[in-house]
Formats: structure tokens, C-alpha cells, sequence
């Protein structure tokens, strides 16, 4: 009993003095207030990595740094956001990958559809050297890439027909993002692909001047689509990262106890956003068909991967070797 009070006493001791050692780090440091935007509602996966992200950062810094969160596009949308970030107007955000690869071309390897066969083999990739590496990249058009986050898989919405097989998309108007991958891929598909501003795709799906629109699960469901779309398919075309990053101009600010901080706590966010979206994916199906969605969840997949082979044969190439490395990587 001797032994163990003296073991605990020790113990506390030592984490007194990590802790004073911890404070002591921070305590020269004059208080500063990140901006972090994304684009998306309070409900959405983005805003639960941000809240982690504020709550770790907060934490560890001793209050030194504090996250001012702005959701719901308050500073624009996300290509808006990421060149205020380059010029230090905004200070950071939760970013769809696509828009991103419109800074860094490379990055829309990960946007080539049927790619990644499961969460889990995309978290490999990217938590590894190859997503590492691209993330690097983003430093040289005035950002840092922290940590990626998750879009998730994203299926197809409509709101005119139930859809199995690639010929059912025929004609179809379909939202996609800005991105050329994403375009091609649904012109391969047979629909009309139309590339938009997500805030601009809503007001068009409410007015019919679109038929749908693809997106993960918990983006259908927080943006409660179901009101404007009847259809569903659970096609997972496309696993999208989402990407923690920062404007160059507010990360050279920080001192560098901070900078290690704000990396880690974004990957620590980053895996709890990830882990919350497979916890919820399901109960946002069942809450989708009580709402009057019909959702195919086995479509013709072989179809689908048969259609978009010439995606691959036009951009194969255009990435430079990292088609290969992930395919490599994907079959160890």
C-alpha cells in the first residue's frame, strides 16, 4: 500500500510538471483569434471537426489561441474562402477537396471516381506519405494543408426518377461541383452535369431549374434535400476528403509550439469528424426514407465503373504518378 501511495504520489508530481511545463510554454505567448469559415450548416460533419478542432486547440494553447467559427458560408463560399486565406483575410477553414484542386491540380487524383473501395482504404492513403505529400504541396500557392477531414462517399440525388444504371441519368440536369473531374464524370454518366457554387444549387434544386445533385449522406440529410429530391442512390461514385487548411499569411504568424498544436488537434479532429459520419450514416438513411425518400442502395455498380473508364484514360496521365502510387498502395 506504501508503494503504491508513493507510485501515485510520483505520478501526480510528474504530471504537475509536465503541466507547469506545459503552461509555461504558452505563457509568453500574446492571445490570438484564428478565423476559421466553412460552408455548411451546424448539423454538418464540417462544423462537428471545426467544434473539435476549437475545443483542442483551446485546450492545449491554455486559452492562448481561440477559434472564431463561421459556418453557413458567412465568408463566402469555399473558393472565396480559400483566396482570402492566400491574401490573410480569413484565417483558415474546413475545405470540400474539390475547390482545392483547383489551387493544387494534383489533389483531384482523390476525386477520380470509384477510386477508393472503402473509408478505410482512403484514410490509408491519405493519412500516409502520398496525402502527406499533397498537402505539402498547397504551400506553394500560399496555404497549409493540415489534415483531411471527410466529405465521405458521395451518392446521387434527383427529383425525377429512380435511377439504377447509368441510361437512367440520361438527360438528367445534375449539380456538380467546380471541378472538371467531377464534370466529365457525370457527362460520361449520360447527365447534363452542371457545375455550381453549393449555395447556388440549393435555390436551383428549390426551383427545378436542376434535377439533382450528388453528395455524401450527411449533406442530403442536414440540407434536408429530401424536400426537393425524391430519388436516391447510394452509388458512392467519389470518396471526397475535406481538407484543415490554412492561409500561409496566419501560419508563419504563429510561434511554432502553436503551429504543433493546431497540426495535431487538426488530425485528432479530422479522425473524430470521420468516426462521428460512420456513426451517423445509417440513422440519416432511416430518417431520409421516413421522410419519403426512395433510396436504391445496390445500383448496377459495374455499370457505373464500366461508364467512367475514359475518365481515367483522359486524366490518368495528369496527375503525375499519383494514379499509380495510390493503386499501388490500395492492393499491399
Amino acid at each position: 500500500m506504501k508503494k503504491l501511495t508513493q507510485h501515485t504520489l510520483a505520478l501526480s508530481v510528474s504530471l504537475a510538471l509536465v503541466s507547469a511545463a506545459h503552461a509555461s510554454e504558452f505563457a509568453d505567448i500574446d492571445p490570438v483569434t484564428l478565423r476559421l469559415a466553412h460552408v455548411v450548416n451546424e448539423q454538418d460533419g464540417f462544423h462537428i471537426a471545426a467544434i473539435k478542432f476549437e475545443e483542442l486547440v483551446e485546450e492545449r494553447t491554455d486559452g492562448k489561441v481561440s477559434i472564431e467559427i463561421f459556418p453557413n458560408a458567412s465568408l463566402g463560399d469555399e473558393r472565396t474562402l480559400l483566396e482570402g486565406m492566400q491574401i490573410g483575410t480569413v484565417d483558415m477553414g474546413v475545405i470540400t477537396n474539390g475547390p482545392v484542386a483547383n489551387f493544387v491540380e494534383e489533389m483531384a487524383v482523390f476525386e477520380l471516381p470509384f477510386l477508393f473501395p472503402s473509408p478505410e482504404s482512403a484514410y490509408e492513403v491519405l493519412d500516409g506519405p502520398i496525402g502527406q505529400e499533397l498537402l505539402d504541396k498547397l504551400s506553394d500557392v500560399n496555404l497549409k494543408g493540415l489534415a483531411y477531414a471527410e466529405r465521405g462517399f458521395r451518392n446521387l440525388t434527383n427529383s425525377e426518377r429512380a435511377v439504377n444504371t447509368p441510361e437512367d441519368l440520361d438527360g438528367l440536369r445534375i449539380r456538380v461541383m467546380e471541378n472538371p473531374v467531377y464534370t466529365d464524370t457525370f457527362r460520361e454518366l449520360g447527365a447534363n452535369a452542371i457545375p455550381m457554387a453549393w449555395t447556388e444549387a440549393l435555390t436551383a434544386m428549390q426551383q427545378g431549374t436542376i434535377d439533382g445533385q450528388e453528395n455524401p449522406v450527411n449533406v442530403i440529410h442536414s440540407f434536408k434535400l429530401d424536400e426537393t429530391q425524391d430519388y436516391m442512390t447510394l452509388s458512392r461514385h467519389t470518396y471526397a476528403p475535406a481538407i484543415f487548411v490554412m492561409g500561409m499569411p496566419a501560419w508563419n504568424q504563429l510561434p511554432e509550439a502553436v503551429q504543433d498544436v493546431v497540426r495535431q488537434a487538426a488530425q485528432e479532429a479530422a479522425e473524430h469528424e470521420r468516426q462521428v459520419n460512420a456513426e451517423m450514416e445509417a440513422e440519416q438513411l432511416t430518417s431520409l426514407r421516413e421522410a419519403g425518400m426512395e433510396i436504391n442502395e445496390t445500383p448496377d455498380m459495374e455499370a457505373f465503373q464500366a461508364a467512367v473508364a475514359p475518365v481515367y484514360e483522359k486524366y490518368g496521365q495528369q496527375f503525375g504518378d499519383y494514379l499509380p502510387r495510390i493503386q499501388e498502395a490500395l492492393q499491399q
